[in-house]
């Protein structure tokens, strides 16, 4: 049993592998309507199941042509579903249902001017189309003889069908990508096609996200006791408050100082829950046992597994004192089940409150959370009424400062990764850059280096910087940080940091990386 609330109304975004899959889910919730991504692989039965109000197909990197080229069940197309597909989509589309798609010998990539047919009359283009339109193309092939019973309403130097629709079936594509932000229409076209086209009405709101959930964590729970793991950061503060708002004192929050927290953090979850939010808490100082249990172990799967059995283990231990606490409240989120592997998506490596878990687990888990966004997390704390030093906190791994420290974890390891990492804090505050950048941190690397300091041999770990900006963790660019604020970063943590006499920066986005070196 779960106490995710999913709406009635829901769209279902396809992937085929595109690298803005987790971007059209976004959008469709930024027009109000709530979406959720499911693999290719899904069948007409399944979808059928669900009744969505709306599905619309992914872009992807194959050609339709090539073996083993992703496709839909053809029966979804007979479902009477509102259906738009997106790149790939599109072409599948016309691929399928027998139009034709060829390759004009060159792709067409970056911005590009749709032109709309003359007297064309399209609902997905709106009743007074602007006769061109920059949109933004990513493409090898390209539709050149549309499907019976379609028609095409817009072509682009290398698209001769950059629109396809076929309002008779209920079916819309376009060959450019109305998601990015480079497609100036684009969000008016995909609110075309959910409000004024599906039907989809603009419902899902933060309001109704929050009644939403209160009233499923009231379903599970029922009269039942809970226990949440509060880390102090934004995901199991706002599950914990949401929570809290459903059953009341029959919450008890457990703060596990694993050790492996960032420096000064503890006594921060502390004042800030216990003193301020009113929330009963357990402080539970558990960190030589879990420097006991992860020592000597060096792959990052083990290490997440390891913290996250501990972790479990002292709650259940903690749960003992809180008469019948059956529910473990966590801060699970959308992007944490898909990187830890789920029919969407192929496992990246699993999160601690995810895959790590024991499968002997006591608790029924409560993760209000599970079907959002980071950014949708934070607007939910906002209307919860918590304090902005808490939503707007840099996102933390769960498994801490364990998975920041490359090979294997000792206190002394923490001792000096935690002093780096606070340098690194300070100067991005102090920068006034805490809301641009995601999440910047430091990474101590299992190697050394020879160095020289006061003109003698030092041989030294280095400290690798991250710093990345995104809008969910889906997917993240490395922040071109001044050159004036490395080079601050780099003297006070070699000057002030033991063991350390190096500095890098990390200048991977994601993919191919992850934020995470771990």
């Amino acid at each position: 049993m779960s106490s995710t609330a999913v709406p009635d109304q829901v769209v279902l975004v396809v992937d085929f592998g595109a690298q803005y899959a987790q971007l059209i889910a976004r959008r469709v919730r930024e027009l109000h309507v709530f979406s959720e991504i499911v693999p290719h692989t899904v069948t007409a039965a399944e979808v059928a199941e669900r009744q969505p109000a709306a599905i619309v197909l992914s872009g992807g990197p194959k050609s339709v042509h090539v073996d083993g080229a992703p496709i839909l069940d053809p029966g979804i197309y007979d479902l009477g579903i509102p259906l738009l597909g997106i790149c790939y989509g599109a072409q599948l589309i016309a691929h399928q249902l027998g139009g034709h798609v060829g390759r004009s010998g060159k792709g067409e990539y970056g911005r590009s001017i749709l032109s709309v047919a003359d007297g064309s009359v399209s609902g997905l283009l709106g009743p007074d189309p602007a006769p061109e339109q920059t949109v933004w193309m990513s493409h090898f092939d390209g539709i050149t003889d549309v499907p019976d019973g379609f028609v095409a309403c817009a072509s682009t130097p290398q698209a001769p069908v950059a629109v396809l629709e076929s309002p008779a079936r209920r079916i819309w594509g376009v060959q450019y990508h109305p998601e990015v932000g480079h497609t100036p229409g684009g969000m008016e076209l995909l609110g075309r096609f959910l409000h004024d086209l599906a039907g989809c009405a603009p419902s899902w709101t933060m309001d109704s996200v929050i009644d939403s959930s209160i009233e499923a964590i009231k379903a599970q729970v029922g009269e039942g006791r809970a226990i949440c793991g509060l880390s102090g950061g934004v995901d199991s503060a706002v599950a914990a408050a949401l929570v809290h708002r459903a059953i009341g004192h029959r919450l008890t929050c457990v703060y596990v100082d694993t050790g492996l927290m960032r420096k000064g953090e503890s006594d921060q979850v502390v004042e800030t829950f216990q003193r301020h939010q009113g929330i009963e808490l357990i402080h539970v100082r558990a960190a030589d046992r879990f420097l006991e249990r992860l020592s000597g172990i060096t792959d990052p799967e083990e290490k997440r597994k390891t913290i996250g059995e501990v972790f479990i283990r002292v709650f259940e231990e903690a749960a003992g004192g809180i008469e019948e606490a059956d529910f473990l409240v966590q801060g699970t989120l959308y992007p944490d089940v898909i990187e830890s592997g789920t029919g969407e998506a192929a496992k990246i490596k699993s999160h601690h409150n995810v895959g790590g878990l024991p499968e002997d687990l006591q608790f029924d888990l409560v993760e209000p959370l599970r079907n959002l966004f980071k950014d949708e997390v934070r607007s939910v704390g906002s209307e919860l009424g918590l304090p902005d030093e808490i939503v707007w906190r840099q996102p933390f791994p769960g498994p801490g400062l364990g998975v920041r420290i490359i090979g294997d974890v000792t206190a002394e390891k923490v001792a000096i990764l935690q002093e780096a990492d606070a340098i690194v804090r300070e100067e991005i505050s102090a920068a006034g850059l805490e809301r641009e950048i995601w999440q910047a941190f430091a990474v101590l690397a299992d190697i050394k280096s020879v160095g020289v300091m006061g003109d003698e041999r030092t041989y030294a770990r280095p400290i690798i910087l991250r710093a990345v900006t995104s809008d969910d963790a889906m997917t993240a660019d490395w922040a071109r940080l001044p050159y004036e604020l490395l080079e601050t970063l780099s003297n006070r943590i070699i000057n002030e940091v033991d063991g350390i006499n190096r500095v890098v920066y990390d200048i991977t986005s994601k993919p191919p990386g992850t934020i995470e070196w771990e």
